[in-house]
């Protein structure tokens, strides 16, 4: 199918009519000039060897060629090509806590809020790298199987929501678990599992997940998202959630179990302040693990440029050549004699 990729360039053609008014207008000035220097016939005399048609073929030459720009800066595609894109990069598998205290507001503007800013800046810093995503709470759901599309992985990450998992709680162990079974089968590529929650375990035998995970070569990675002072958890229609004797439930960061799990898992753990921080360090701890060959095929749109630059490179080098004015009499004869 033919198209055009960037069909508003067409707009610059406006400057082609403009280009040509002013260029007669010019003219018409010249030909006033030279009305005063002397008659018609008596110029004509003493131009001889001046062409009336010559400039007009020149910057018409210059106008189609142009014109021609113009339509390559509209890109012109007809079909398709098949690329092969070679990279290396390494396996994450991001699995984000969406229990109800990630409400809480002990960093701004949310703990949640601040986990969807970091995944996207992080994914936006992330080249040639496949990345999973899934969500848990007391239970563990996959979101995107591990792929190298960041668009739709970014699309992801702006829908993720406290409350999406029906199960509360914070079971870290089906989240690695989890994690681990959404790796392609490569074993020449490094492989990250990026647990990022407040700690809070509800669960046992996260360590042990986080260990079997190391066993099979998988790095286990803990952000930490709020702080240890904590704050009580809001309610999306108002309010602070409340406890069974009615008291505000009040949520903190726990540390050391993220960073027993990192330990267990071969991994580290960084604190989420609301700088960059723990994502310049995480992403230094990930060019550290070893990055494999992959190689990817996608289909793109044929562009056909090449053909017009030909043309256009032909236009130019014709209105360079053709001189304004004609050859002399005498060396015209001579190139005819011989």
């Amino acid at each position: 199918m033919f198209q055009f990729s960037d069909p508003q360039a067409f707009y610059l053609l406006v400057f082609l009519p403009v280009l040509l008014a002013v260029y007669f207008a010019m003219g018409w000035v010249q030909r006033k000039r030279m009305q005063r220097w002397g008659n018609a016939q008596m110029m004509r005399q003493l131009t001889r060897g001046y062409s009336a048609w010559r400039p007009l073929v020149k910057v018409s030459l210059l106008l189609c060629a142009l014109a021609l720009v113009i339509f390559m800066l509209a890109r012109p595609q007809w079909g398709v090509q098949t690329v092969e894109d070679e990279s290396k990069g390494i396996e994450v598998a991001i699995m984000v806590d969406v229990s109800n205290s990630m409400y809480a507001q002990d960093i701004k503007p949310s703990r949640m809020e601040r986990t969807r800013l970091l995944l996207s800046t992080l994914i936006d810093k992330m080249k040639n790298d496949r990345i999973s995503l899934g969500v848990f709470a007391g239970e563990a759901y996959p979101q995107l199987p591990i792929t190298n599309d960041y668009v739709s992985a970014k699309m992801f990450v702006d829908n993720l929501e406290p409350g999406i998992v029906s199960c509360q709680g914070t079971n870290f162990a089906a989240a690695i678990d989890l994690a681990a079974s959404s790796f392609t089968d490569n074993e020449q590529v490094g492989k990250a599992i990026l647990i990022i929650s407040d700690g809070e375990d509800h669960e046992e035998n996260a360590e042990e997940a986080a260990e079997a995970a190391a066993k099979k070569g998988i790095h286990v990675y803990v952000l930490g998202i709020g702080t240890t002072a904590g704050a009580p958890i809001p309610l999306p229609r108002g309010g602070v959630m409340q406890d069974e004797t009615g008291q505000a439930v009040h949520t903190a960061l726990n540390e050391e179990t993220c960073k027993r799990i990192a330990q267990a898992g071969n991994g580290a753990y960084f604190h989420v302040d609301e700088t960059n921080h723990a994502q310049e360090l995480l992403l230094g701890s990930w060019r550290k693990l070893k990055q494999a060959p992959t190689s990817a095929s996608y289909e793109t749109a044929d562009e056909q440029f090449q053909a017009i630059a030909l043309i256009v490179l032909i236009l130019l080098l014709a209105e360079f050549f053709l001189r304004e004015t004609q050859p002399s009499s005498t060396l015209w004869q001579r190139l005819r004699r011989r």
